[in-house]
């Protein structure tokens, strides 16, 4: 009798992690869920399912930093509140990318990009940076992006306004 009652409460727990981590998983699609587990992936040196300060070290040491420093290892892991497992990993990059950017580091980056301070960018220029850039946007999502920017009739984004839909959403899409 006793064993029925710790596997119904083992089977119970189980329910409520899972319920409690599902909603995590409905904060991406498929396909970013597939990227995130590639990245932790590779993180996960040693890969025992769990990111440890020797993953992090080797995985910087891998990116060319070879002078990682333990305080900065050990605030990196303190964010996961415990041992950063797959679905921690997941809820993290939640958080970040939940509530975005603070609006003033999103116009400092859009600045970097327009050295003459008119407010605005070359659309074709920004494309070839999203497309050919390091981040290597698909042209499907260069295209989602654009059909809620302010472009003028020279082919110019005012990243201002750009940067208030980015942290505040669209009206457009909200009604």
């Amino acid at each position: 009798m006793a064993s029925r009652k710790a596997v119904t409460r083992g089977k119970a727990a189980a329910k409520r992690a899972q319920r409690g981590s599902s909603n995590v998983f409905s904060m991406f699609e498929q396909s970013q869920i597939q990227e995130f587990k590639e990245a932790f992936s590779c993180i996960d040196q040693n890969r025992d399912g769990i990111i440890s300060k020797s993953d992090l070290k080797e995985t910087y040491m891998q990116l060319g930093k070879m002078n990682a420093k333990d305080e900065e290892l050990d605030e990196m892991l303190k964010e996961g509140k415990g041992p950063i497992n797959f679905t921690v990993f997941l809820s993290l990059f939640g958080e970040k990318l939940n509530g975005t950017d603070p609006e003033d580091s999103i116009l400092s980056a859009f600045k970097l990009l327009d050295p003459n301070g008119t407010g605005n960018i070359n659309k074709d220029e920004y494309v070839t940076l999203l497309v050919l850039g390091s981040s290597r946007h698909s042209v499907f999502q260069v295209e989602q992006m654009f059909a809620v920017t302010p472009i003028d009739v020279a082919g110019n984004i005012d990243y201002k306004s750009l940067c208030y839909i980015i942290t505040h959403g669209d009206e457009k899409e909200e009604s």
